[in-house]
């Protein structure tokens, strides 16, 4: 099964890559839903909403504060790094990713629309600028701007809507690749979630790599379970014809 996604993807024009919680997993990164997100008695849904950050500032960065003391020892692991092969070996190249911890980054990719925000940038409440804010432990909890007002994480909480120019641009290049490979998700979350069903559709091909099979899994047109971190970079290899690693 692995050879038919290799060929598929050497005949590729467009590569578009989804990437969900799984593939951080790998780099040690709880998921921080259900009993993985349970801090001092709160889950993430009762922390990670504008209500609860109007209401108690503290405590929501406190929890964000212990989050990126976590996230801040991972490294991108070799699925992060083969997804970045893909995009210097597939000419035209695209991933979104839903994760907020900026693995991807750190690895140098490009072509990349961090759709549900990064947990390392902060955006001032009053004006909405936004900047980057490396420090762990944060210096102050709440973190305050320049011109005194508090700063919140800029990232997509329950409740908000996505943002209007990063959502548009993955419609676009979703109406514009021929194949789909989704990574680390089950394709829970909109509007990425509709983006198989789409992609299939409009006559393209669907590859899912996950640990088990998912709701994806019914449309693709193969299904890779596994590591991904074991999985990609044998297909960048077998593409390739080079190890990686």
């Amino acid at each position: 099964m692995i050879n038919r996604a290799i060929d598929r993807l050497k005949e590729t024009r467009y590569l578009l890559v989804i990437t969900g919680a799984g593939i951080s997993a790998e780099s040690g990164i709880p998921t921080f839903r259900g009993n993985d997100g349970l801090w001092q008695n709160y889950r993430a849904e009762e922390l990670a909403t504008p209500w609860a950050f109007k209401k108690d500032p503290e405590v929501v960065w406190k929890w964000y504060d212990w989050r990126r003391g976590i996230i801040g020892k991972a490294e991108p692991n070799n699925g992060h790094l083969a997804i970045k092969k893909l995009e210097e070996i597939i000419e035209r190249f695209f991933l979104i990713t839903q994760n907020v911890d900026g693995l991807h980054g750190r690895t140098g990719i490009k072509n990349m629309i961090e759709i549900h925000g990064n947990l390392w940038r902060v955006r001032c409440e009053r004006d909405g600028k936004t900047s980057m804010l490396m420090d762990v432990p944060l210096k102050s909890i709440p973190p305050l701007c320049a011109c005194g007002n508090i700063l919140r994480p800029d990232v997509v909480w329950f409740g908000e809507s996505m943002p209007t120019e990063e959502t548009q641009k993955a419609y676009n290049v979703m109406s514009l690749c021929d194949t789909l490979m989704v990574v680390g998700t089950s394709g829970a979350v909109y509007p990425v979630a509709s983006f198989p069903q789409t992609v299939k559709e409009k006559g393209g091909f669907v590859i899912e790599i996950n640990l088990e099979p998912t709701p994806i899994s019914s449309i693709a047109d193969i299904s890779l379970f596994g590591k991904s971190g074991d999985i990609l970079p044998a297909i960048v290899e077998g593409i390739t014809g080079q190890k990686m690693f």
